[in-house]
């Protein structure tokens, strides 16, 4: 007899719909799986067959095959238990096919037949939407976040025969419900604001600036002086996620397996703060089964990298194809996989090593040569891609010692809001470009337009700051978004003086 049962499984943050065959013949007792199976998929004759027994049912005894299609795509993973051992009990009783057609099922199985959570289940629904099936079976810790797709039934299985008799039609199971918009209104709160920062106004000016472009950051100063502060609370002014990225955002989670029953669903823009121990694998994805990196996991948010000089230099350099293209390729023997990574990378170093050269409170340690190679470690490439270079000194005891209140996050972006309004409202045509740092030379010619005092103030700065091709680019960029917050039609001289106030710190620097 032959039973088909329907399954996914995800392929970069996409899902593709797996149809298992099972069949069973006369022969010697052996089960056989085919369809390109990796180790865990194997594995999972010994789990099934445990679970079958211990559910109260019984699996074919002759040769069992099981065929996993398409067939010239690799399978891994643990998340087709459930419906293999569904197809074997289903072939087993000689139950009518028709009765899974309209079913697609994934969960991994303990020994006593118990459905354990799975990664991907959120991509995972979207294709069998996609596909037109009526319902999705999913662990039950895993309901929530597939309830988010609305269009298909989805129910969350607590064990192996809870959800062979739900089947059968022996016993109900009500399905799990998500409302998407009661969610985003419970869930798109911060626990921190930038009312906690006392002073730094220029800092703040300069962030504002940052975000409302969409522009990378780079923040420069001694310990203490609250970079770290500041960067935590970059994410809750950049404006709220739209539902398409809350879902692109969700699914990249979700296959990390980051998710769980309370945080079923990414509402809020994501922070990611990686060690700088971190590897070129760990911060761009890949392994030997392509899974998204630390710049994938920000998509849609913020990537920040404290102590910047203390990564390895290759790991910042393979850093530099995501931070300009949006999206991060891996490929492998067997294909390759692209990854979205649309972030704002914010990062922040000390002026040398022991962190107080320049410092007016505090002497600094390092001789010349220690502080040229410690500044080296980062390559002038990478630095011209950082829109904005910020010197932050250390917080004034008037500043943390005063009562007077200061602006809060909701203010800030609200300014932010606006700016990004105008933005899209002149890429209106353009789709792929959603703010001024995502402008191509195109573009910049046609919205970035100077005056001939704007002219001549960016030549004297390209001449005496040595400033590169891209440097200039970045620099029309800011000034286009600080025209932007002014609410200004044309750049003038004081926007651009404003944004090569923010270009001059990496020269004087590394220079």
């Amino acid at each position: 007899m032959l039973a088909k049962i329907y399954s996914a499984a995800v392929y970069g943050i996409d899902a593709y719909e797996v149809e298992i065959e099972v069949n069973a013949a006369g022969g010697s007792p052996v089960i056989v799986v085919v369809g390109l199976p990796d180790t865990a998929v194997k594995e999972s004759r010994d789990r099934v067959t445990t679970a079958i027994s211990n559910s109260g049912y019984f699996w074919p005894r002759g040769r069992t095959t099981i065929n996993l299609a398409p067939a010239d795509i690799k399978k891994e993973g643990p998340s087709f238990d459930l419906p293999i051992a569904l197809g074997m009990i289903a072939v087993s009783e000689e139950l009518d096919g028709s009765t899974l057609e309209n079913f697609s099922f994934v969960g991994e199985l303990a020994l006593n037949g118990a459905v354990r959570p799975v990664k991907g289940v959120l991509p995972v629904a979207v294709e069998a939407r996609r596909r037109g099936k009526r319902a999705l079976f999913v662990p039950e810790a895993n309901a929530r976040e597939a309830a988010m797709v609305t269009g298909i039934d989805v129910y969350g299985v607590q064990n192996l025969r809870q959800t062979f008799e739900f089947i059968r039609g022996e016993s109900q199971l009500e399905p799990t419900r998500g409302d998407m918009t009661q969610f985003f209104a419970n869930h798109q709160t911060y626990d921190v604001d930038f009312s906690d920062v006392k002073g730094q106004a220029h800092i703040k000016r300069a962030i504002e600036v940052a975000v409302a472009g969409g522009h990378n950051l780079l923040m420069v100063g001694p310990p203490g002086s609250g970079k770290s502060m500041v960067a935590k609370r970059i994410a809750t002014i950049i404006p709220p996620m739209a539902l398409e990225e809350a879902i692109e955002t969700t699914k990249i989670h979700s296959i990390a397996g980051l998710l769980d029953g309370e945080n079923s669903f990414v509402a809020t823009r994501p922070f990611r703060s990686p060690h700088h121990t971190i590897s070129d694998v760990g911060l761009l994805g890949g392994s030997a089964t392509p899974a998204p990196g630390e710049v994938s996991l920000a998509h849609n948010g913020v990537l920040f990298l404290d102590e910047l000089p203390e990564f390895k230099r290759s790991t910042l350099e393979v850093m530099r194809q995501p931070v300009e293209d949006g999206k991060v390729t891996i490929s492998r023997a067997a294909g390759s996989v692209t990854f979205p990574s649309e972030f704002m990378l914010v990062a922040a170093m000390n002026p040398c090593p022991c962190g107080y050269f320049g410092d007016l409170k505090r002497e600094c340690r390092c001789g010349p040569v220690q502080v040229q190679r410690y500044r080296q470690r980062i390559s002038g490439p990478l630095l011209d891609r950082i829109d904005l270079h910020l010197e932050v000194p250390s917080v004034e005891y008037r500043d943390i010692s005063s009562d007077r209140p200061e602006e809060n996050s909701a203010a800030i972006r609200d300014r932010v809001m606006a700016a990004r309004a105008i933005q899209q409202a002149r890429f209106d045509r353009d789709r792929k470009t959603t703010c001024n740092a995502r402008m191509s030379s195109r573009q910049i010619k046609q919205h970035c337009k100077l005056d001939s005092d704007s002219q001549e103030l960016i030549r004297i700065a390209m001449t005496e700051l040595n400033l590169s091709a891209r440097a200039y680019d970045r620099i029309l960029k800011v000034s286009r978004t600080i025209a932007d917050l002014g609410g200004a039609e044309a750049i003038t001289a004081e926007h651009v003086s404003e944004a090569i106030q923010y270009r001059t710190f990496d020269r004087t620097l590394w220079v």
